[in-house]
């Protein structure tokens, strides 16, 4: 069976796409879905699949050793860290550095995610805007997974998360990417594992499946 680790920015779009994508490799595709610094872990203890989905860093730099193959590497969604509260919740004004900065000092409670890609640029902003120990005084930092689902269980006021993984949780509501000056953009990409006989295929047919319209569909922007 065909195998592909791939990070939760993406998890929603593999989700709607599985039909097309099974179709195109004529087998069942065993999706492995994490953080991206979990599967780089879990790939440097020697796991493998066909291919992967993971930050351009982290697709860089397993190119340069040898577990992926560079030359099929390529970018597939860019993606926005965003905010979240419960359904029906006020919707926080996020409109600038000054305001989120108001809201993260005064919101009761709030969850991040500690391995992922929006997670980790989280840690560093708050460390930047000079809140850190105030913020994570209140925050729950779940290990990974999607922190929307804190905001159902009333943990949380709201939840940071890339945009698309926020979207993957019902019973939210996405109030919007950070602002300007408080936002990165991640660059998603793909590659065939070195020497793996499905690699191409996998990634071909992952990659078709990231239409335009797919993409923004999932909260995802367009590479370019």
């Amino acid at each position: 069976m065909p195998r592909l680790m791939s990070t939760l920015a993406i998890a929603g779009l593999l989700r709607e796409a599985a039909p097309a994508i099974e179709a195109a490799l004529g087998a069942q595709l065993q999706v492995e879905l994490a953080p991206t610094r979990a599967l780089e872990s879990r790939i440097a203890a020697g796991e493998r699949a066909d291919a992967a989905v993971l930050t351009a860093e982290a697709i860089a730099a397993l190119s340069g050793q040898g577990v992926l193959d560079g030359a099929t590497a390529r970018p597939l969604a860019h993606s926005r860290v965003g905010l979240a509260v419960k359904a029906g919740a006020p919707h926080p004004d996020i409109s600038g550095v000054p305001a989120l900065r108001r809201l993260l000092l005064d919101v009761p409670s709030l969850c991040y995610s500690r391995a992922g890609a929006s997670g980790i640029f989280f840690a560093a902003l708050i460390e930047r805007l000079g809140i850190a120990a105030e913020v994570n005084a209140k925050a729950i930092v779940i290990p990974q997974g999607f922190t929307a689902e804190k905001l159902v269980t009333g943990e949380a006021a709201i939840a940071f998360q890339q945009v698309s993984e926020l979207m993957e949780v019902p019973g939210i509501e996405v109030v919007g990417p950070l602002p300007d000056g408080a936002q990165t953009i991640a660059v998603f990409s793909g590659a065939a594992f070195a020497g793996a006989p499905d690699g191409a295929r996998v990634l071909a047919a992952v990659a078709a499946a990231c239409t335009p319209a797919a993409l923004v569909a999932k909260g995802l922007d367009v590479p370019g």
